[in-house]
Parts: C-alpha cells; structure tokens; sequence
C-alpha cells in the first residue's frame, strides 16, 4: 500500500500540468452537479408501491374487507416483480398496497396495477381509485385560504379553482384538503302535504335525481346552417329545484315546493381546522410526485400562487403559505457550507502554524473542497438527491505524516528531478 500511494504521487509531480487540468475539470464538473442536484429534507427509503383506494360508503369493515379488499388482493396477486401486498379494512373504505421489488420505476407499477384494475369484479357503489406515485416524505408546502365570505363559500373555492390550478404545476401528485364545510341543497319534505297529494318521499327522490342531468338531442339543418338541440337539466339553484315537476293530477302540475322546502346546506361536519387565532380556516397540503426536485416544484408552486392571487381568485380571497419545506432545505445547505468554510479555515490556520509554508497550506485547503464536490458528483452520477443526512455526511478529515524522517529515501527514490513529496512539509 505504501508502495502505491508513492507511485501515485510521483505520477502526480511528473504530470503536474495534466493534475491540474482534472483537477478543474473536476471543479467544473462539481459546481454543475451542485446546482442541478436535488435536494429533499429528508431520505425517501420506502419501496417502490402502489395504493389502490376504494370507499363503499355505509358499509362495514368486514363487508369492504369480503367484497372489496379481497378480489382486490386476488387480482394484484398476480402482478409482476412485486414483493408483498397488504390491505387495511375501515368502515367504507378499503386501501391495498402493493409492494415492488428494487428498481421497479413507478410508472410501470402504475401500469401494472392499473391493467390489472380492469378485470376487478365489484358491488355497484364502490369508487375505486390508484393514489398518485408519491412517497413517504412528499409533503413539502400548507397554505390557508383567507377571505371574509361564508366557510361554505371557500370550500367551494378550494375545490373547484385553487385545487385545478395547483394540480397542474409540474411534479405535483395531489392536493390534501382539510377543514370547511361541503355545500349542497337540502331538502326537507313536508309529510302532511305528501299525504294530501298522495305522494311518498320515494317519488320526490326519484323525480329529483332524474331531473339533474344534460341530455344531448339531434341537429336541425336548416340551409347553410345547423342548430344543435339539448335538453338542459342541471340543477344549479333552489328555484330549479323548487320548479321541478312530480306529476300532473288533472289539470293541476304538482311541483317540488309544493310539498318540500329547499334551502342550502352543508354535510355534517367530522372536524375542523385552525390555525394561529383563527379558529375555522381551509387548509391545503402539496403532496410532490416521487423522485421530483423539491425546489423547482416550490419554486413553481409559488409562481402559480401569485398568478391565483392577483388575476384568479375573486376579491377578497387570497392564498396565504405558512410551511414551505425550502426553509429548511437552505438551513441545511447553508449550515454545510458554513462549516466547510469553517473547516477549511481551521485546517489552514493549523497547518500554517504548524509547517509555516503557504503552498502546503494552499493544498491541504484545496482538498476540501474538492472532496465535497467529488461526492456531490457521485450523488449525481447514481441518480440519488441530496438530503439532510447525506448533506450531514459529507465532511472532511485530514492527516498528516510525517515524512522529514524519509527525506533521504524519498529523494534516493524519485532521483534528484522530482523532489521529495514530504519535503515541503
């Protein structure tokens, strides 16, 4: 080993001009790879995996777990390379996940679970989804949704502006929505009018529910021109729903207000949200797609933020961050950098002191450095982000031997052309 190390460096003083080349095309090649590295807080070591949600509303756990969970199970059995696949049954919902080997790519587990979906045999009214490829540690923005209207109002808001515009920001897998309340239209039958128009609440039910709908109908030409014909049915406010009609007894049209009263509601409530003072508040968590660059996908969060806010959102209403992961990211970055500074200061000040001699000093400072950019480029090479442990880890460690004591060998092996490498130490 000691033989090698001096042949190492004697390559080194014949090449000089060579060394100095690699050594910055290796300090190129690093500052490149530092800046084009992701960088994620913490280390994704879960598995390649595939959730497949389903929610049966109303039922029991051991009713999901017989006629969803298990031919769930049965079907995704027979998926390639996986490793393991496991189930957990709730009241209404059911989620099963599929495990995969090392170095499955999870568009292809995706597709692998979705192919294998099809042929999936369920009760009527189950809802059956895949969750997007995200990982353990995808969560990486909150906000709160400020404004002065009703709650029921911002939900709305949430769900049908601010959540379509953020799912369409590269590398975002999902939004995670807590608090407010779900609008609907309630309405309340009144029994003693059902009975004087010989009506049950079945057939309010069912005139109600085939009312809300679109029909598309056929296309009148007339000359040069077409005119398309629809049947417009939605309901979209309480005189529509008032103005719907049950039946016609004689001459006279019974309507829905008749013998309901419609008003606009909420569901009931599971929980709520707060934040700081306020004490009811829509909150929204950024789920990032797996494998992703954190600080990009931030970086165009926040512009698609300010885009909502300025030209969007109605007035009044305002999209307010309160956790962003890149706080954390550039504390630890910065902590890194500050104490190599450090290091490569305290290390310097030392050898300085000690061998009193600025080119030695000027190479055991460079090593540093150079050292870190070295893994940095290793990181990037494998495919693998940087994160707080690996960014933790890469410290330095210099040593020192002492080589006056070899002097004479030294110069007895190189020859007098090369001098000794411990000679200026």
């Amino acid at each position: 080993m000691h033989k090698f190390v001096e042949n190492i460096i004697a390559f080194a003083l014949r090449n000089h001009i060579l060394v100095l080349f690699l050594t910055a095309i290796l300090l190129v090649v690093g500052v490149i790879c530092y800046k084009s590295t992701p960088i994620e807080a913490y280390p994704d070591v879960t598995n390649t995996r595939v959730q497949i949600i389903a929610q049966w509303p109303g039922r029991s756990a051991e009713e999901v777990e017989k006629f969803v969970t298990l031919p769930v199970m049965q079907q995704l059995n027979t998926i390639p390379r996986k490793t393991d696949v496991r189930s957990t049954s709730l009241f209404g919902l059911s989620v099963v996940t599929v495990l995969f080997e090392d170095g499955v790519d999870d568009f292809l587990a995706q597709q692998y679970a979705s192919n294998r979906m099809q042929d999936i045999d369920l009760p009527e009214g189950v809802d059956l989804s895949i969750e997007p490829p995200s990982g353990a540690t995808g969560e990486i923005f909150r906000y709160i949704i400020e404004s002065d209207l009703p709650i029921r109002e911002v939900s709305a808001i949430q769900e049908w502006m601010v959540e379509r515009e953020l799912l369409s920001v590269p590398g975002v897998a999902t939004i995670a929505s807590f608090g407010g309340e779900e609008k609907m239209f309630e309405i309340k039958v009144n029994p003693a009018e059902l009975s004087n128009y010989d009506l049950s609440p079945l057939q309010v039910y069912e005139v109600v529910a085939g009312s809300n709908i679109n029909v598309g109908g056929d296309i009148i030409r007339k000359g040069s021109q077409a005119y398309v014909v629809r049947g417009i049915g939605l309901l979209e406010t309480i005189e529509d729903i008032e103005n719907i009609l049950i039946e016609v007894k004689g001459e006279n049209p019974i309507r829905v207000r008749q013998v309901t009263t419609v008003s606009v509601s909420s569901k009931p409530r599971l929980g709520q949200v707060g934040l700081n003072d306020r004490d009811d508040v829509i909150q929204g968590i950024v789920i990032m797609l797996r494998g992703q660059n954190p600080g990009e996908v931030i970086a165009h969060l926040k512009e698609k933020i300010d885009e909502l806010n300025t030209r969007i959102l109605p007035p009044g209403v305002r999209i307010v961050p309160f956790m962003d992961r890149t706080k954390l990211v550039d504390a630890t970055v910065s902590t890194v950098l500050k104490n190599m500074i450090e290091g490569i200061l305290l290390v310097s000040l030392i050898v300085f002191i000690f061998l009193f001699n600025w080119r030695t000093t000027l190479i055991v400072a460079t090593v540093i450095p150079l050292s870190f950019l070295f893994a940095i480029i290793m990181l990037r090479i494998q495919g693998l982000p940087a994160n707080l442990i690996s960014m933790g880890a890469l410290g330095f460690r210099v040593t020192s031997r002492r080589h006056v004591s070899h002097c004479r060998k030294c110069l007895c092996r190189y020859g007098t052309t090369f001098p000794c490498p411990g000679s200026a130490i």
